[in-house]
């Protein structure tokens, strides 16, 4: 599905998410080239809130960048279908092979902030992420690899922890949310 639609077709889980989800309908409207970092105010992205079958552990990736634990995911670069490229960015980060969709749409969508940072030696300014996640589900004894240009570890992380193992502060408010949705689907 286009990312555009999925976010139209998207229902907020919040306050939050509402307003995320004007943002990225206005951010639409005015930028052609918010599908690649061309655009280097503001891009889209894709993520992936990867869970194992019993759905109390989230698989997660020790980001270089960041030097913080964080969920896998890359730039769309082009690519409208986003959970392709969440699920794509999941198999290179991770090494996991088998992964399928728990909910066919969108899981989140949130206006991440990034800030000013080297990329392979070169300056990237602060800019906007308009990410979507989406919740995929793999199982735990499937191989894990580091993909080391990116990142410094893989790991099953359970879902208690995950608000403690990432440094950064907005993220532990996506990963509480995260938590509280991945629960909710459990609960039925």
């Amino acid at each position: 599905m286009h990312w555009l639609e999925a976010v139209r077709e998207y229902r907020p889980y919040n306050e939050q998410e509402a307003k995320d989800k004007e943002l990225f309908l206005h951010y639409a409207t005015r930028f052609d080239d918010i599908l690649t970092r061309d655009n280097e105010l503001v891009h889209v992205t894709a993520s992936a809130c990867v869970v194992n079958p019993a759905r109390d552990k989230m698989l997660m990736v020790h980001h270089n960048i960041y030097k913080s634990w964080s969920w896998a995911g890359g730039h769309a670069d082009g690519e409208s279908d986003l959970l392709q490229v969440a699920c794509r960015e999941v198999q290179e980060e991770t090494g996991v092979k088998v992964i399928r969709p728990v909910i066919p749409g969108v899981f989140s969508l949130d206006l991440l902030p990034v800030l000013g940072h080297y990329r392979r030696g070169r300056y990237v300014a602060p800019h906007l992420h308009l990410s979507l996640a989406y919740l995929l589900e793999a199982a735990e004894d499937q191989a894990l690899v580091v993909k080391q240009d990116e990142n410094s570890a893989v790991r099953w992380i359970p879902l208690p922890e995950l608000g403690s193992c990432t440094e950064e502060p907005h993220m532990k408010k996506v990963y509480t949310k995260l938590m509280e949705k991945v629960k909710a689907l459990a609960d039925g």
